[in-house]
């Protein structure tokens, strides 16, 4: 059984809906800090990581604790929404928010497939910093909940699954918060 923990990505200096790449803002880069230091003692651990500037920028401060280099992974970057304009993606996204994977297009279906797909195939305790909707996607799989938003968690925090023979189990999830998605 390998334990997996998934932590959401400091806070971005901008929304899904304005800037496609942002970084993080002050309030990001200490989150940062403080996922690395909550899960310091665990490792060093292998970590994946979005090819997303906030989930890079999340996962330095671990990479620089354990003296180690992240690898990016396409899998675990942000949902894929069926609409490149980014008033349409913040429009496409609220609606999501609000639905089920079953109801969506076959794109973001498609994305979540190869996400789960990806963090079925970890055999070994890991580190994943990603995005919101793809923990949801996660904890939604560990408990056979179709809802796209299961669990509104905050920046910088921390969920854990373990992925055993019988698939994936909800251990615990990170911190609930009124952090924006957009």
């Amino acid at each position: 059984m390998a334990q997996i923990h998934l932590i959401r990505h400091g806070q971005a200096s901008a929304g899904f809906d304005t800037e496609r790449d942002p970084g993080l803002d002050h309030t990001g880069r200490a989150q940062a800090v403080l996922a690395a230091s909550g899960i310091a003692t665990k490792g060093p651990l292998p970590i994946l990581v979005s090819p997303l500037r906030r989930c890079r920028e999340t996962a330095a401060p671990l990479e620089a604790l354990w003296e180690v280099e992240a690898t990016v992974e396409a899998a675990v970057a942000e949902v894929v929404a069926p609409t490149d304009d980014l008033a349409g993606r913040g429009e496409w996204l609220r609606t999501a928010l609000a639905g089920s994977w079953s109801e969506l297009e076959p794109e973001p279906r498609a994305w979540r497939d190869q996400l789960l797909r990806r963090i079925a195939g970890i055999d070994v305790e890991t580190v994943v910093v990603t995005h919101f909707i793809a923990i949801n996607a996660v904890i939604g799989a560990a408990t056979t909940d179709d809802r796209v938003m299961v669990a509104r968690l905050a920046n910088g925090t921390r969920t854990v699954v373990d992925n055993g023979p019988d698939g994936l189990t909800l251990v615990s999830t990170g911190t609930m918060g009124a952090s924006e998605v957009l």
